[in-house]
């Protein structure tokens, strides 16, 4: 459980209430702050803002905190080179660039990379985890405050297809689920000093699912760790369980949280939608339907509705309640990424290099209508990001900012 740590004492970057900090926004949800207000359609003003340049492969979303966006991404013949980026939100020029190598194993999948993962943050740090199991923290200066090489502690925690569960920020800790075939676990790493303070071992199964978080009316925070054995609530502080759900559970698309629903992928059998309870009571079952399907897109959850998004690019919405299903709307292409969502604004990149916005609520009675359709000429596996007017999203080879001019 060793750490590399470097104090350093600089400025902390401001916060706003419109900042995307992990993976699919606040508490893994997929739902934007208040204060985000992306673009309906992507003409004129509302188009590309800024283009940027990346130096390597990446599947990770952009975070938006303080004014710029950071994007991490892995280069060299076996992507062993590491790079976290900074961006200027209001020119997309590069502020700086930090390079590591890789302490554990690269290989990945041919449709995945290194760079999987998405970063977190919590306004003060940026904490970058690679698919090599290298989780690295820095200070929004780039400059480096500690490292850790999970697999230097765990040699045998990976496997031949690499790792894509984002970790998540809660109670001031960095929660990584690094669940595999080999020796899994998920684990609490104290933001401050990059030390371990709890690991829960897991299914030796693979699993790219990554945690979500709730987030109780008193302030209580807990994490949500799902696989295919089902789902574990965690205390991100000590790891001690508070409640558990048995499977089946999905390995690929994760489970989301929103209010006191929690929507579940099934392997086959769609979504299961929870109603959580708080504390240590387990969550009841709402409903659950193979008719809302579940493939690599996790779900998003808007105005009392589920949204879902198959590979082969059908939407479906789902009442909340009862799971009836209003409508179902086929899109353009193949998709991996996840939809994420301001207010009943749906936004998801496809495969074939298109984002589109969807408005879930164009009209009562009816389906959803797209609205925006960007040509951006190079495939999107990752999972858009929102603040403020602006939607960002990234390629292998490109980070764009979309409306905000």
């Amino acid at each position: 459980m060793r750490a590399l740590l470097i104090l350093t004492f600089l400025p902390l970057a401001g916060r706003a209430s419109s900042d995307w900090l992990q993976f699919r926004g606040p508490g893994s949800s997929g739902n934007a702050g208040e204060g985000s207000n992306p673009p309906r359609t992507f003409e004129g003003a509302d188009g590309v803002a800024w283009k940027a340049a990346l130096p390597g492969r990446g599947l990770s979303s952009p975070l938006v905190v303080g004014g710029r966006v950071y994007v991490t991404a892995a280069s060299g013949p076996k992507q062993e080179r590491l790079h976290v980026l900074c961006f200027g939100d209001g020119d997309g020029k590069l502020i700086w660039e930090r390079e590591f190598r890789a302490t554990g194993r690269t290989m990945c999948h041919a449709k995945t990379c290194n760079a999987a993962p998405t970063p977190c943050s919590d306004g003060k740090h940026v904490y970058a985890l690679f698919s090599s199991n290298d989780l690295i923290c820095l200070d929004m200066e780039g400059n480096l405050v500690w490292l850790r090489g999970l697999m230097v502690d765990y040699p045998n925690a990976g496997n031949s297809l690499g790792l894509a569960s984002s970790p998540v920020m809660a109670g001031g800790v960095v929660v990584a689920q690094i669940e595999n075939d080999s020796d899994s676990f998920t684990a609490g790493i104290d933001a401050a000093t990059g030390v371990e303070l709890w690991h829960r071992p897991g299914a030796k199964d693979a699993n790219w699912t990554s945690p979500a978080v709730q987030r109780e009316a008193d302030g209580t925070e807990t994490v949500i760790v799902a696989s295919r054995d089902g789902a574990v609530a965690v205390d991100p502080k000590s790891g001690r369980e508070r409640w558990k759900l048995e499977g089946p559970g999905s390995s690929i698309p994760s489970i989301t949280v929103s209010g006191s629903f929690m929507a579940q992928p099934r392997p086959g059998k769609g979504h299961a939608v929870w109603r959580l309870k708080g504390g240590t009571t387990p969550p009841e079952r709402v409903w659950e339907s193979a008719q809302v399907s579940a493939d690599t897109a996790s779900p998003v959850m808007h105005g009392g509705r589920l949204f879902a998004v198959s590979g082969a690019g059908v939407l479906t919405c789902a009442n909340l309640e009862d799971g009836e299903r209003p409508w179902k709307l086929r899109l353009d292409g193949k998709f991996s990424g996840s939809p994420v969502m301001a207010g009943p604004m749906l936004y998801i990149g496809s495969e074939l290099g298109v984002l589109i916005g969807v408005d879930t609520a164009s009209a009562v009675g009816e389906e959803g209508k797209v609205t925006g359709r960007l040509e951006l000429g190079e495939p999107i596996l990752c999972t858009p990001s929102l603040s403020g007017k602006s939607v960002y999203v990234r390629s292998d080879g490109s980070l764009w900012k979309v409306g905000g001019r």
